[in-house]
């Protein structure tokens, strides 16, 4: 059976790699309570990661190699194409070579990563009389924490540090621990 080369962006794979193991991630946090007891809070799933090896051999072998790190340069994500898992969006976060190169034959290795959200376009925000009335306050915005989301997600995703998220929400105590449906305030 001859299957479909893999493809990223506008490179397609002169020959498919040849190993290529997905990992699967969840984010969680342990908050300790007296006692020895412990709360566990699932921060949910994480990014995929899809690594591998492969070869490249022939008469231009580094050539192709180079073709590829060009398109690692490239930045943003893109979308990935494997002939025998499902094609996603994903980020190039690393290629590299797995010996000395030669003009005919390069090993290498690459690690792409899958995430839900990419962080390069600021989402639409509800003022505070669309989404939660905060007396004496006009200009206030707020995002609605959804399930997987953080602290520090929130504060990438609208401009801020984690420190000027946290003066603009008095609120919250605890910076690790955030509720799904929460109002958060992203803008005074």
């Amino acid at each position: 059976m001859i299957l479909e080369p893999m493809r990223y962006k506008n490179y397609v794979w002169p020959h498919n790699p040849e190993t290529y193991r997905i990992t699967y991630e969840r984010a969680a946090v342990v908050h300790k309570v007296p006692f020895g007891r412990y709360f566990l809070q699932d921060l949910g799933m994480g990014c995929r990661v899809m690594t591998g090896e492969g070869v490249f051999y022939g008469e231009n072998a580094y050539d192709e190699f180079k073709k590829l790190a060009t398109v690692f340069y490239d930045d943003g994500p893109g979308d990935l194409y494997h002939p025998v898992w499902m094609s996603t969006k994903a980020l190039f976060t690393r290629l590299s070579l797995a010996q000395e190169p030669r003009r005919d034959y390069v090993r290498y290795t690459f690690e792409f990563r899958e995430e839900v959200y990419f962080y390069t376009d600021k989402p639409q925000l509800k003022t505070a009389s669309a989404a939660a009335p905060v007396a004496g306050v006009s200009d206030a915005a707020y995002v609605t924490v959804v399930r997987g989301d953080t602290l520090w997600a929130i504060a990438v995703r609208n401009g801020l540090s984690l420190q000027q998220l946290l003066a603009l929400n008095p609120g919250i105590k605890n910076p690790n621990l955030i509720y799904v449906g929460q109002k958060v305030c992203v803008r005074a």
